[in-house]
């Protein structure tokens, strides 16, 4: 079976591809420029672009599943006009491959798509799209992506879902927001915690998740992957069991912390360097981020590993890599 992954340089990506190769599969991955997450690995290398659908015809010949995991991201707050090329177009794009081509799409949207309303419940299978809560452009973008998704499945498309929330763990090669955070965690770079509260999940358990969902997820039907809830600082107490690295003793107020947010993201974006917290991150820490995986539990078997053992595994790669 041929196998077609998008985004294989990005974090997921990688970490699906390994696996795919670990269980004897045959990869193709769609290379745009960075290979940094597949160099070295006896993957086939198609070169092109999800937001150029005249160069996805070779990646997509004679591929019976698709793992679409491409995707732009942003926490700055700024409306990114590749948000919507990358997350949407390219995604119909993606979509019009797998229908010509016949191929089954395993799409990897976001618990970001989903309403976090009400606020009081935990978010599940069952909520709206985020398409017209006033939400995050990056959070709109994956839910007008995830509804082409469905859209195309009522006109005969089969794919599957997934909804990951914080996603963290080895293998982060363009290091990601929340493994910058382990490893100035463990490097004790910050000066103090923000308050707040999110659902990490172990990457590794996604791609889990995606293999199950590709092998007996229902077609149109999605699957919420996530992990813990923790605060900002029972995450740092985990990097400070796994490390010995002790976590900053001060925390500082909320609205001290998105007072000063807009500056620091400015001067950070000035810089050429990506700010430690935003006005957009700092929604995320303060959102709903109570999740249940109870579906992907009964339909995929999903299960997600304990924390300590996903920050343990992130602080070991880090250092390998050299980023710790």
């Amino acid at each position: 079976m041929l196998t077609l992954v998008t985004g294989a340089a990005g974090h997921v990506g990688a970490n699906l591809v390994r696996e795919l190769l670990a269980r004897g599969r045959t990869v193709r991955v769609l290379v745009k420029s960075d290979t940094r997450g597949f160099d070295g690995l006896p993957v086939e290398r198609v070169t092109g672009d999800i937001t150029k659908p005249e160069t996805l015809e070779p990646a997509f010949a004679g591929v019976s599943v698709c793992f679409h995991t491409a995707a732009f991201i942003s926490v700055d707050g700024r409306d990114h006009k590749d948000l919507y090329r990358v997350n949407i177009e390219g995604t119909r794009n993606i979509v019009n491959a797998c229908r010509k081509a016949g191929a089954r799409l395993i799409h990897f949207s976001s618990i970001h798509a989903l309403s976090e309303f009400p606020l009081d419940q935990p978010v599940d299978e069952s909520r709206p799209l985020a398409i017209e809560d006033g939400t995050l452009a990056y959070s709109r973008t994956k839910a007008v992506g995830e509804k082409v998704v469905l859209d195309a499945v009522a006109e005969g498309l089969d794919a599957v879902i997934l909804n990951p929330t914080g996603i963290v763990g080895p293998h982060d090669y363009k290091l990601s927001h929340m493994g910058e955070t382990v490893r100035d965690l463990a490097a004790r770079k910050l000066p103090a915690l923000i308050p707040g509260a999110y659902d990490f999940v172990d990457v590794r358990d996604v791609v889990a998740g995606a293999l199950a969902a590709e092998a007996r997820g229902k077609t149109g039907e999605r699957y919420v992957v996530s992990g813990h809830y923790v605060t900002v600082r029972e995450l740092a107490e985990s990097v400070h069991r796994v490390t010995g690295a002790r976590p900053p003793k001060l925390t500082c107020p909320m609205w001290l912390a998105r007072m000063v947010a807009p500056p620091v993201t400015w001067f950070s974006l000035m810089a050429g360097v990506r700010p430690k917290f935003t006005s957009s991150s700092l929604a995320v820490l303060r959102s709903n981020g109570r999740t249940t995986c109870a579906k992907a539990r009964a339909d995929l078997g999903y299960e997600p590993r304990p924390l300590d053992e996903t920050v343990s595994a992130t602080v070991e790669w880090l250092r390998g890599a050299k980023f710790l």
